[in-house]
This record gives structure tokens, sequence and C-alpha cells, in this order.
């Protein structure tokens, strides 16, 4: 089937790196697994990060005119390739809805799906309303809907009428460069100052305000608990918020080194040589992040809230705690540095979790059965 594929937030070839296009490649890569034709119909973006209507309804135009675009270069032949049999949108939502998916899968009669679908009866009536309703519109046109996340599927269910389909299919992860990665700690130690003596912590976050700084923030108030226990923290993220988060860490920087951002291979390499991974998650959608690290093998620490719960098998693969409670992250942390039967346990878990339960293979197998 040939498949045309639309991530309305960001393109999955997009220059900036983010778990959203991880997510949006990795959907790419399992369609093709399943043998299927996938190509990008669109680069796109409905995104107003601002809550402007008029960004909003000159983004509906554009969107207007690109389905149409769309439409008139598949009825007219030439170098763009044969109609698609089906359209695939990835992650619509208030922010970023679909102007393409609904129009131009009606007019070509072809089958909608979309994957990362929410939907906020909060946002009615409010700046990004006219985003809100063409959300709920995509939402109840699409044939099949995949939500990643058990709080997002609640509040999409309602809206997708009892003849469609609603699949809950979480966040997966290609598990196979991390779990064949080579745990070289004293090649680590060397590059970052890294005691080997002491447990390594790693923290994986771009660093720009909102829920990124605040987690960040929440981290540094958890660990400054535990300066009487030996543990060293490596940091891999950079961005405009910088500062802010150093100035979070000054209590414990002597703890504390600083890789920047790592290109993917060296990220696969700081996961495999570290021994836990501590983030918070404030406000976290699911993060991208935690299933990396588990399938590297690290026990995760996390606090329990939005789709965190979702990439984290609790007491299997690591510790959830209760939303911004620093000493419970504290503790969990302090719980893992002194038992390690239990931290080999939950990385023994870790690896099984990310890469069998939300591997490629289970990914894959749960598209092509709910696939129209």
């Amino acid at each position: 089937m040939r498949i045309a594929f639309y991530a309305p937030l960001k393109p999955p070839d997009h220059a900036t790196p983010s778990g959203d296009r991880r997510m949006a490649r990795l959907f790419q890569a399992v369609l093709k697994r399943a043998g299927h034709e996938v190509f990008l119909a669109s680069r796109f973006r409905s995104y107003d990060g601002k809550g402007d209507r008029q960004v909003q309804t000159a983004l509906q135009q554009e969107g207007a005119a690109e389905a149409a675009r769309l439409l008139e270069a598949w009825g007219g032949g030439g170098d763009v390739g044969a109609p698609p049999d089906m359209w695939f949108t990835y992650h619509l939502y208030h922010k970023a809805p679909d102007w393409l998916g609904p129009s131009v899968s009606s007019a070509l009669g072809i089958p909608y799906v979309v994957a990362e679908a929410s939907y906020a009866p909060k946002q009615t009536g409010g700046p990004w309303d006219l985003g809100h309703r063409a959300a709920a519109e995509a939402i109840a046109a699409a044939n099949t809907v995949f939500c990643m996340t058990r709080l997002d599927m609640a509040c999409v269910e309602p809206l997708v009428p009892a003849w469609h389909r609603l699949s809950y299919l979480p966040p997966f992860v290609d598990a196979a460069p991390y779990r064949d990665a080579i745990r070289d700690r004293a090649a680590l130690a060397w590059r970052f100052a890294l005691d080997p003596a002491r447990p390594w912590l790693l923290a994986v976050g771009m660093m720009r305000t909102g829920d990124k700084l605040a987690s960040y923030q929440a981290l540094a108030t958890a660990l400054q608990q535990l300066r009487g226990r030996p543990w060293q923290l490596l940091i891999v993220g950079d961005g405009p918020a910088r500062a802010a988060v150093e100035r979070a860490f000054a209590p414990v920087s002597a703890r504390v080194r600083w890789a920047g951002a790592l290109a993917a291979e060296e990220l696969v390499e700081a996961y495999a040589g570290c021994d836990l991974y501590v983030w918070p998650g404030v406000g976290e959608a699911y993060g991208m992040a935690y299933l990396e690290a588990q399938a590297a093998g690290l026990p995760v620490v996390a606090g329990a809230e939005r789709g965190v719960p979702d990439v984290v098998a609790a007491d299997r693969s690591g510790l959830l705690v209760p939303p911004g409670d620093a000493a419970a992250f504290a503790g969990a942390v302090a719980q893992l540095l002194e038992d390690g039967e239990l931290r080999g346990r939950l990385a023994d878990g870790a690896r099984v979790f990310a890469g069998y339960e939300r591997g490629l293979p289970a990914a894959a197998a749960t598209i092509a059965k709910e696939l129209p």
C-alpha cells in the first residue's frame, strides 16, 4: 500500500532534533517494516505556539491551498507519483491541527489514519479554539485513531464514531542500537571527567523554558538531598535556558558534568555507560529518552505524570514517584544507589520492556492489525 505520511507539528526530516521528530521517523519505519511504501506528503507546518487567531486563520488558508496543490499534482500525474492508497497523520492537536489529511482523504476516497491524536476539552473557546475544533473534526473523520497514552485515549474516545477504530499504541523505540552498545565506562570517564568509583546518573533533555527547565530544577532540588551519598550526574542537552539550568545545579555543581548536545551515536554510548536514568518529567507527554535509556538497560526514576507511566513500567523497569515530590524522587534514587540487587533486576526489566513490549515488532504488529 502507498501511504502518504504527514506530521503537522514538525516533519520527520526537520533540522532540529526532538522526541517528536524521532517518533515520526519510527512510525515511518514500522509502516515500511510492514511492507508499505511510505512517502512524506508535505512539510507544511500548522503549528501556532502563541494562540493567535489571525495566525491560525492564515494557517488554515495555507493548509487548504496545500491540500489543493497535492490533489492537483496527483490528479495531473507527472513526476509526483501515483496517488496514495492511505493518508497517515502523526501527532495532531489544538496547536498543530491537520488541515490536509481529512480533505485530501475525502477527495481521493482513501482511508484516513491518525496517530498520537490528542484532544483537550479545556481548550474549547480558548486562544486555540480554531485548531481545537479542527483537531476534533479530524479525529472524528479518521478511520483508525492510534492513541499513544491512556490519558489521551480517555479524552479522544468520545470523538471516535462507533464504526471507526480506536487503538492503544504506546510509544515504541528501535531498541537494537541501545541493546548492542558497548559499555565503555573508561572512555566515558575520560571524556567527561567522571569518577569510575561512583555511580553515574544520567539526565537527557533540551534546555528551554517551560516544562524542560522545570524538570531540571526539580531534579536539582531532589539531588541536593543526596549530597551525603556518592554519585555523579551527567547532563546531556543544551539550549537557551542553559544558564538557568546551571544556576539550579549550583549547590551540587561539583557532582555535575555537562556533556552539551550529543550526536545520536554519542548519546547511545552515554546511555550504555551510566547506571541510572533520572528525569522528573514535568508536563512530559511521555518522553522518548525514557525508552532509549531502558533499551540500554538503565533503570529509571521519574514522576508518574501524564504519559510517563506509558513508557516506564513501574517497579519492573524503574521507580515512579508522585509528581512534584522532591523528597520521594530523592528517596527513589537513594534506594537504587544502595540496593544493587534491585538496580540489577530493574535493569533487566528495562531491557525486556523497551526491547519487546515497546520495540518495533510489537508496534508493527499492532499497526498491521488495526489499519483499515
